[in-house]
């Protein structure tokens, strides 16, 4: 399925072209970063570490973005980066000496329009940290930024996007002219089933055909991890409270914090909504915190200890989130080879929790 989603990129990179980028904050899973490698351009990273682990492990372009550099790992950035992206002025104004000449230079700014509809999850909420307001743009202190980047998308289709991009050309249009790159960001769900990819690709044609000039990327994370692993957890016992209640040997909160901060009902394989099917039982995590509840979903079948449950779609934004809250074991990571063989990549146990900790 990573191939799969690989290869419907390159299709919108080739068709389109413009370059996209694998954003690390939602998929970093760098053992397969050597397959990746042969469809995408490079990564984006959120600061020092991701942007290390691009330059390490991808070996291709890599674009940083923070919303604030810290000056002991801003030389760093600077020395690996093909592009530093700012998320304000004052910033831009601290680090440019630095950074113009070993680097390509640009802004993120705030398109102002969004469609996301969970506020944790909208960088152009009102009040956002994240890029710059028209109203606070300072178009005279641009010498040395050759690119513009914005972000407003979440998971969604190209509609999402076709709105943000008018709304980036008419604040920020008059400035093309100047520079050398635009970036859209991420958010674009284009491997999911119902993506408009075609629609994309038109829409990009017809922004290049209007800045034949702009080198143009977009920084997908969930279009390249989406529907390509599963975590697989084991009922480890059966208690009742009122309803039947299945402890698993993983943790929402742990392994999945999305499910609890979205948040979203993951999808389990051979199960159904409460009362669906024959057995309904709520699925909670191996950690002391009380909310530590995965959801309630209904079998055909009794659940009993020792039984796998299969979540779907485990990789993407996932993975990168995971603690070892309570002391639990992070999942083992197992690649299925396209030769239908596993490769067991890690196994985590009790140094890995204790060495981070001091």
């Amino acid at each position: 399925m990573l191939r799969k989603n690989l290869e419907l990129l390159k299709k919108v990179q080739d068709e389109a072209d413009v370059k996209i980028l694998l954003a690390l904050k939602g998929f970093a899973l760098w053992s397969t970063f050597d397959l990746c490698r042969q469809y995408l351009k490079g990564c984006c990273a959120s600061g020092l570490n991701e942007a290390l682990l691009a330059k390490e492990e991808f070996k291709a372009e890599v674009h940083t973005y923070s919303p604030a550099f810290k000056e002991d790992e801003i030389d760093k950035i600077i020395e690996i980066s093909n592009h530093v992206v700012f998320n304000s002025f004052a910033q831009y104004k601290k680090y440019k000496q630095k950074a113009i000449g070993k680097t390509s230079c640009g802004l993120r700014i705030n398109p102002e329009y969004s469609s996301v509809e969970v506020d944790l999850y909208n960088p152009c909420s009102p009040f956002s940290r994240l890029g710059i307001t028209k109203a606070n743009f300072q178009a005279n202190e641009l010498d040395g930024i050759e690119g513009l980047h914005f972000h407003a998308l979440c998971e969604q289709n190209v509609d999402a996007l076709e709105g943000a991009l008018a709304n980036f050309e008419k604040n920020f249009g008059v400035y093309f002219s100047q520079l050398k790159w635009v970036n859209f960001g991420g958010g674009h769900h284009i491997t999911r089933s119902d993506y408009d990819v075609e629609g994309l690709i038109t829409l990009l044609k017809n922004f290049k055909q209007r800045y034949p000039h702009l080198e143009v990327y977009l920084e997908p994370g969930e279009a390249i991890g989406w529907q390509t692993g599963v975590l697989v957890a084991t009922v480890l016992d059966i208690v009742q409270n009122g309803m039947p209640l299945a402890i698993l040997d993983t943790s929402a909160e742990a392994h999945m914090p999305d499910t609890l901060a979205m948040p979203y009902r993951a999808t389990i394989r051979g199960a159904g909504l409460p009362n669906e099917k024959k057995h309904t039982y709520r699925l909670g995590g191996n950690t002391c915190l009380a909310g530590d509840i995965i959801g309630d979903y209904s079998f055909d079948e009794p659940l009993k200890e020792g039984d796998k449950i299969i979540l779907e779609d485990m990789i993407h934004y996932t993975m990168v989130k995971t603690t070892t809250f309570n002391g639990i074991n992070l999942p083992s990571i197992v690649l299925l080879k396209e030769d239908n063989c596993y490769l067991t990549v890690r196994n985590f146990g009790y140094n890995d929790y204790k060495e981070r900790l001091s």
